[in-house]
C-alpha cells in the first residue's frame, strides 16, 4: 500500500501538513505522531495493516512539514487536540478512528474524551493513560508551573539556527535518542530538516532543535 498524497491544510498561522495511504472510500484512521517526531513514523507501519482503510498521518504543528506556531505560542496538549478538530474537519470526517504513538496517543486520548461522539476507535501505541486521584491534582499543577517556566527559560536561551551536514544531524539525533536505530533517524530526518539556501548543510527545524538542546 504506497503514499497515495501529500496534504497540506491551511490554519490561521499556516498549515499542518500530512500524508495519507489506502482507500479514499475506506473508514478514515487518522494517525498521531510521538512528541517531537512527525508522520514519517507510520511510513514502515502503514503498509502492513489492513489496506480497505484510509489512513492519514499529520504533522503536529511545529513537526514535520507543518507551519510553527508564532512565537511566544506555547505548545500545550489542548492545542494539539485543537489542531486534531481543525485537520478533521478540513478532511469533512464526522466520524473516524484514532492510532496514536506516545505524545499521539496522549493528545488521541483527550480529543475522544472531548468529542466521543467522532471517535470510532483508540488505539494507542506506547502512550500511557493519564489517570488521577483527587490529591494529585496539585500535583499536576506544579507541573505545569514548572512546564511553563521551562518554555520561558528556552525562548530566552535560544540560540541562532546552526548548520549541520546530515550526517552530523543523524549523530546528534542518535546520541539524544538512544531507542532509535540508524535506518530510523534517516527516516524521521527525511521530513524533519530543511535545506539551507547557501551550501549543502540541513536546517534542523525547531522541534528537533529543542529536543537536542532539552535532554
Amino acid at each position: 500500500m504506497g503514499l497515495i498524497s501529500e496534504l497540506k491544510l491551511a490554519v490561521p498561522w499556516g498549515h499542518i501538513a500530512a500524508k495519507a495511504w489506502g482507500s479514499l472510500q475506506g473508514p478514515p484512521v487518522l494517525c498521531l505522531h510521538g512528541w517531537l517526531d512527525n508522520a514519517n513514523s507510520f511510513d514502515r507501519l502503514i503498509p502492513l495493516l489492513p489496506q480497505d482503510f484510509y489512513y492519514v498521518a499529520m504533522d503536529f504543528g511545529g513537526h514535520g512539514l507543518s507551519s510553527h506556531y508564532r512565537p511566544g505560542v506555547p505548545y500545550y496538549h489542548q492545542t494539539f487536540v485543537s489542531e486534531i478538530r481543525r485537520v478533521v474537519a478540513a478532511l469533512k470526517w464526522n466520524q473516524f478512528s484514532i492510532l496514536g504513538h506516545s505524545f499521539g496517543g496522549i493528545v488521541g486520548g483527550m480529543f475522544s474524551c472531548i468529542f466521543p461522539e467522532m471517535v470510532n476507535k483508540l488505539i494507542l501505541l506506547d502512550s500511557p493513560l493519564l489517570l488521577l486521584e483527587s490529591n494529585e491534582v496539585e500535583n499536576l499543577l506544579t507541573y505545569k508551573q514548572r512546564a511553563i517556566e521551562h518554555m520561558l527559560q528556552v525562548e530566552a536561551s535560544q540560540e541562532p539556527s546552526r548548520v549541520y551536514s546530515l550526517k552530523q544531524l543523524l549523530q546528534r539525533l542518535l546520541k539524544s535518542n538512544s531507542h532509535l536505530n540508524e535506518e530510523c533517524g534517516e527516516l524521521l530526518l527525511q521530513r524533519g530538516t530543511t535545506k539551507v539556501a547557501a551550501g549543502r548543510g540541513l536546517r534542523c527545524p525547531r522541534p528537533l532543535y529543542i529536543c537536542h538542546y532539552s535532554y
